[in-house]
């Protein structure tokens, strides 16, 4: 099993577990023992940016926090390709307009891969499958 994350469960997974549902949690524990997990690189920057301006703040450098987080699950890199690049700018408004949710939920769909999320837009979307 290959899931995709939302760039808020790559940094629960990695400082606070406990904020993850049971279903994500489970999830995560089964694609890392199987297929991988697919990590938008669209997520390196949106951390990049929350720990630039303080919405997270961690006790190490960003590039060492990102290289924990690498080593820490089975996570598969996955680049903006053209055909994600054109699905992420043709989803319908029920998809919010934030750049990287639109990216990772093009990703998701692209990828056919259940997108482990929180995000509420996203979930009650009928285009994209999600965990939560």
């Amino acid at each position: 099993m290959m899931i995709t994350v939302d760039t808020h469960v790559i940094i629960f997974s990695a400082l606070k577990p406990v904020l993850l549902s049971h279903k994500a949690r489970e999830a995560i524990s089964i694609a890392n023992e199987t297929d991988g997990i697919i990590f938008c690189e669209i997520s390196l920057w949106e951390i990049a940016m929350l720990m630039y301006k303080k919405r997270i703040e961690i006790d190490v450098s960003y590039l060492e926090f990102i290289n924990l987080v690498k080593s820490s699950n089975n996570y598969i890199f996955q680049g903006i390709s053209p055909e994600i690049a054109e699905l992420s700018a043709n989803l319908p408004s029920e998809i919010n307009q934030d750049p990287a949710d639109r990216i990772i939920c093009a990703t998701s769909i692209r990828t056919g891969t259940e997108l482990v999320t929180a995000d509420e837009n996203l979930r009650e979307s009928e285009i994209v499958r999600t965990i939560w």
